[in-house]
C-alpha cells in the first residue's frame, strides 16, 4: 500500500509535511501500539499499559487488525508512513503462541528488526495500588544480566528496548526529575521488567537516601521468534549525517589526561637581530668586548 501525497495548498499542510521532511537532528521517535485480530483481554491490558508508560510518545490503536507481522509487513509499513511512527509494538493471542507481543522499529517506512516476546506473568498498572509518576516522566533504563552482552539477539533486544523507552534527548538533568527507572533482567532464559518509582528521603545530609517503590506494569517475558537485519543494513541506519559529525581541528591534540595540546606554525626568526639586553647593569664590560675581538684590553701605565 502506499500514500501519494500532493502538493500542499495550505500553509497547514505544507508546515505538516514539513515537520516529516529528514532533519539533521530528528524528532523524538514516536511508537504506534496496534491490537491484533485476536488480542484477549491479557494482550490488551499490556498495550494499555505500555501506552500509559510511553504517553505521549504513542499512538494506540483500539480496533483489531488482522496483520502477521512475521509473514507480512505492509500493514505495519502502512500505519508507520500514516502516523509517522518508527517504533511498534504488536500484541495478539492464538493456541500455538499466547499473549503474544513483537516489538521492533523501522527504518526509512520499513520494518529494519523485530522481537517475538511471549507474556508468561503480568501485573497491571491499577492491580499495584501506590502513586504514579506524571505523563511524560523520563525514565532511567538498566539492563541487568551478562546475556544482553554475550547474545547477539539480547544485545539487539537492548538496543531496541532503549530505542523504544528512552523518550526525548534533554540537555539538562535535575535531581528532582529522576524519579523513574524501567528495570530489565535477562536470566535463565527470561526477562523481567520492572518499573519503580524513585523515593528521595530525608537523610540528615545535602544527599538524599533513595528507596524504589514499585509502580507498574510487571512482565515476566520470553523471546521467543526473531527478525533482525543484516548487518549491512544495521550499520547503515546508524549512519549519521556530516552536518552532525564534528569537524575535525587541525594541530591539536589531547593526552590520556585530557589536556589540550595547540601546534602554532611560525615563520623562521633572525635571532642576531633580537635585543636582549635593555638594562643598563647587564651591558658588557671592557674584559667580555675584548674576550671577543680576541685581544686583551691593554693596560694603563703608571704614571711616574
Amino acid at each position: 500500500l502506499l500514500i501519494s501525497y500532493r502538493k500542499p495548498k495550505t500553509k497547514r499542510a505544507k508546515r505538516f509535511l514539513e515537520k516529516r521532511e529528514p532533519k539533521l537532528n530528528e524528532n523524538t521517535k514516536n511508537a504506534m501500539l496496534i491490537k491484533g485480530g485476536n488480542a484477549n483481554l491479557t494482550v490488551t491490558e499490556v498495550l494499555k499499559d505500555i501506552y500509559a508508560v510511553k504517553k505521549p510518545f504513542a499512538v494506540l490503536y483500539k480496533r483489531k487488525n488482522i496483520t502477521r507481522p512475521f509473514e507480512d509487513q505492509t500493514s505495519l509499513e502502512f500505519f508507520s508512513k500514516k502516523s509517522d511512527c518508527s517504533l511498534f509494538l504488536f500484541g495478539s493471542h492464538n493456541k500455538k503462541r499466547p499473549n503474544n507481543l513483537i516489538i521492533g522499529r523501522m527504518f526509512d517506512y520499513h520494518v529494519l528488526d523485530m522481537i517475538e516476546l511471549g507474556v508468561e506473568k503480568f501485573v497491571a498498572l491499577k492491580d499495584i495500588k501506590n502513586s504514579k509518576c506524571p505523563e511524560g516522566t523520563k525514565p532511567m533504563l538498566i539492563f541487568a544480566g551478562d546475556m544482553f552482552d554475550v547474545n547477539e539477539e539480547y544485545r539487539r533486544l537492548k538496543s531496541l528496548l532503549i530505542d523504544f523507552f528512552r523518550g526525548p534527548t534533554v540537555p539538562n538533568i535535575r535531581l528532582a526529575g529522576l524519579e523513574y527507572v524501567l528495570h530489565f533482567t535477562a536470566v535463565d532464559g527470561k526477562i523481567y521488567m520492572r518499573s519503580y518509582k524513585v523515593l528521595l528521603k530525608k537523610s540528615g545530609c545535602k544527599i538524599p537516601r533513595i528507596e524504589l517503590e514499585e509502580m507498574g506494569p510487571s512482565l515476566d517475558l520470553v523471546m521467543r521468534r526473531t527478525h533482525l537485519a543484516s548487518d549491512d543494513l544495521y550499520k547503515l541506519s546508524l549512519k549519521q549525517p556530516k552536518g552532525l559529525k564534528p569537524k575535525k581541528k587541525k594541530n591539536i591534540s589531547h593526552d590520556a589526561l585530557g589536556t589540550t595540546y595547540g601546534r602554532i606554525h611560525m615563520q623562521r626568526q633572525d635571532l642576531s637581530k633580537l635585543q636582549t639586553r635593555k638594562m643598563k647593569g647587564l651591558k658588557k664590560r671592557p674584559a667580555e668586548k675584548s674576550a671577543q675581538d680576541g685581544g686583551a684590553t691593554p693596560k694603563k701605565s703608571k704614571s711616574a
